[in-house]
């Protein structure tokens, strides 16, 4: 499996980022190419632990349950439903969403498994620094999918 801290890796991601325009747009989901530049960058800042979210009992509990299926099954399916405070309704600046998610992503080969902060995730429980490296990759994976890339 590919991973977010092999440099080669995280830089075929980083081309496909690449890839997008302006004018790229969603295979499905509401999102514009922008917002979800955003949406990724603000979930890659949880890793990071510059942004927390909050979670009803009921969402932790699903969390867990789904966890590795969703880590390590298959994909994330279309559609998905996103914690609120990852949807992204504002417009942002295209090149500026696409520089701060490049920074973002890029961050996990540059440090390693040192720039992952948050070791209990609100949503999916305790992980790993292998289960960060699948939920970042896959979640990075299905929305560059998402606009054809």
């Amino acid at each position: 499996m590919s991973s977010i801290y092999n440099k080669t890796d995280n830089d075929l991601i980083i081309a496909r980022i690449n890839k997008l325009t302006p004018e790229s747009k969603a295979l499905w989901g509401k999102m514009t190419v922008d917002q979800m530049l955003q949406h990724c960058t603000v979930t890659s800042d949880v890793a990071f632990g510059k942004r927390e979210i909050k979670i009803n009992f009921l969402l932790k509990l699903l969390g867990r349950m789904l966890k590795k299926k969703v880590f390590y099954g298959g994909d994330m399916g279309k559609n998905s439903p996103t914690a609120k405070e990852f949807i992204i309704t504002n417009h942002i600046e295209f090149e500026k969403a696409k520089a701060a998610f490049i920074a973002n992503f890029s961050r996990f080969a540059s440090e390693g498994k040192s720039s992952i902060k948050l070791m209990n995730h609100p949503f999916w429980g305790k992980m790993t620094y292998e289960d960060w490296d699948a939920l970042m990759w896959k979640h990075t994976h299905h929305h560059l999918e998402q606009f054809g890339v």
